[in-house]
């Protein structure tokens, strides 16, 4: 049983390898596969971090927010889910905390995050 638990976690640290490192405050694409009827594409959705939970093996997910239409939308991504296809990473912002809730309630100027500098 504990060679199972063992194996399992090897291929989810190897998935987890091949995903980029990100943050909360980082603004990043994500690559979703959609459903629909029998055909199955890719749609992107594009926006800041502002948490990320759980980590470990038991279900990480992380949370990203964009500004729609003058409307916030946010998503909840399993970081290990099949239907996530790929993550990139388009700037790195630089945040003193965690969980990023605060933005929900900035609008324009006021939830702009400043962009960490390459060293």
């Amino acid at each position: 049983m504990s060679d199972l638990i063992k194996f399992i976690e090897q291929e989810n640290n190897e998935v987890r390898t091949s995903m980029p490192q990100f943050n909360p405050g980082d603004t990043i694409n994500v690559h979703v596969k959609i459903k629909e009827g029998g055909k199955e594409r890719i749609q992107q959705f594009q926006g800041t971090v502002i948490q990320r939970k759980n980590s470990g093996t038991n279900g990480e997910t992380f949370t990203v927010r964009k500004i729609s239409n003058g409307i916030g939308v946010e998503r909840v991504f399993p970081l290990l889910s099949p239907n996530v296809d790929k993550i990139e990473v388009l700037r790195k912002g630089k945040v003193r905390r965690a969980k990023l809730f605060y933005l929900r309630g900035r609008h324009g100027k006021a939830a702009r995050i400043k962009e960490k500098l390459a060293k």
